[in-house]
């Protein structure tokens, strides 16, 4: 009996580790790629205070990666509405400047109107809520799942804003892509508006983006419930369903958005080293900019700068599992022959241009060309990459699906073949010992490289 009860367990467990690890075989199948793209966005979705780009979910390079990525452009007093995703998300700013709040449960409202200048300047009411954080060009911000948040423009140009939203993260258990929960507007009916005349792809391929099909989700219950649950009329609690409101999920604040949030620099200086011990849900880094070329982790003066952001230098990255790294390449200048060891990379071109080659393990060049300013490649796990930057030089942001993803590079100081005995070299490809020993020690940068001549296949490709 006793045995019978075991074989019945280890049977049910096994089949609960065959149910469980399923999904994630099903993304590696997705990976089984003989040709990469560059992809750019194929759907639009406006709104009153800008619009949001979306690349296509279904490619199979992001099916591959388990990723999304969209990108929002909020013009000045623009205010992205308050919502949440099943997703962790990882935003970087690629131009302008703003504030934001990102709502964590729990946490203390710790920004509070003084009761002093309430009484000098006789208002009817004190505000206190969660603290707002600052960002600028450069920041990477990150947004765990499920944590309702929204962002302001209040500067003078507008903000764009690449957003990589991590559908395959254990933290997302609905399906293989995000979905956002808006708290506010009614973003659905907006674009229903919008649709006459418009067409975006393949009509017979059409994709309805969430932003599109979302509505704010209060819609949904009794007006009474709300009433009840919120303390307030009904006129208060019907204005939380945002009936006919059709400014879609970015909307302009006229006279601009009055909140309490200390000045720049006294939060800029708030930006030092954070080591991870003394951080507490409530109180962690959740923006490091990476465009600063002192953090550097690669510099070569002729060739250019490259930064990695991982958990170890934020710490909120180990929560999100999710890294980044920051590419600034001159003219001409080459990045090593790499590959990622333990990470999917989503390498967004943010200006300039560079042409890349993807080399996988048969030994074939699933993608050789240029890659422009706004266009993106998804590198899978293990595929090698070379890149080299056109005449105007190139800038780069990189996302990876994991919290300290690691290179190896081919070439190079710190390189796999600088690491092999001369004599491994020599008789694994079939050269002499001083063949073998220019190979290994001709180059003493370690990944980024001066060019020795001035384009590597940019006549014949470009």
């Amino acid at each position: 009996m006793a045995n019978h009860l075991l074989l019945s367990l280890s049977f049910a467990f096994l089949i609960g580790s065959c149910l469980a690890f399923q999904p994630f075989q099903q993304q590696q199948n997705e990976c089984q790629i003989q040709r990469i793209n560059a992809l750019e966005p194929n759907e639009r979705v406006e709104a009153e205070g800008g619009w949001t780009e979306f690349f296509d979910a279904n490619d199979q390079q992001f099916r591959c990666a388990g990723v999304e990525v969209i990108r929002h452009h909020i013009k000045p007093q623009g205010l992205l509405l308050p919502s949440y995703i099943n997703t962790p998300l990882m935003v970087y700013i690629k131009q302008g400047k703003g504030y934001q709040g990102i709502v964590l449960p729990g946490c203390p409202e710790t920004f509070q109107s003084s009761q002093q200048l309430q009484e000098r300047s006789q208002q009817s009411f004190q505000d206190r809520h969660q603290k707002i954080r600052t960002f600028r060009q450069g920041d990477l911000i990150v947004i765990p799942t499920g944590a309702a948040h929204w962002m302001y423009n209040d500067g003078q140009e507008d903000i764009v804003a690449i957003v990589l939203l991590d559908s395959t993260n254990s933290a997302n258990q609905l399906d293989q892509f995000h979905r956002r929960f808006f708290l506010a507007g009614n973003p659905k009916e907006a674009s229903q508006q919008q649709q006459q005349g418009r067409s975006w792809g393949r009509p017979s391929q059409k994709w309805q983006s969430p932003e599109e099909s979302s509505a704010d989700i209060f819609r949904g219950f009794d007006l009474q419930i709300l009433s009840d649950a919120f303390n307030v009329d009904h006129e208060t609690a019907q204005k939380l369903q945002s009936p006919g409101d059709n400014r879609g999920h970015i909307v302009t604040v006229q006279k601009g958005l009055q909140v309490i949030k200390p000045p720049v620099s006294r939060q800029e200086q708030e930006r030092g080293n954070a080591n991870g011990f003394e951080e507490t849900i409530c109180s962690a880094k959740l923006t490091s900019n990476i465009d600063d070329p002192s953090r550097a982790d690669f510099y070569n003066p002729q060739a250019g700068r490259c930064t990695q952001l991982n958990s170890y230098k934020f710490p909120i990255l180990q929560w999100v599992q999710l890294s980044a790294e920051r590419g600034v390449l001159h003219a001409n200048a080459i990045v090593s022959p790499y590959w990622v060891m333990n990470a999917h990379g989503i390498i967004y071109v943010t200006s300039g241009n560079m042409r890349m080659q993807v080399v996988n393990n048969q030994g074939q060049s699933v993608f050789n060309e240029q890659v422009r300013e706004g266009q993106l490649v998804v590198v899978p796990q293990n595929f090698a990459v070379a890149k080299q930057a056109g005449q105007e030089g190139c800038k780069w942001i990189s996302f990876r699906t994991n919290d300290n993803a690691m290179i190896n590079t081919l070439a190079g100081h710190n390189s796999a073949i600088r690491a092999m005995p001369v004599d491994v070299i020599a008789n694994s490809y079939q050269m002499s010992k001083e063949q073998a020993s220019n190979l290994k020690f001709n180059r003493k940068e370690t990944v980024m490289f001066n060019p020795r001549s001035q384009s590597w296949g940019w006549s014949a490709a470009a």
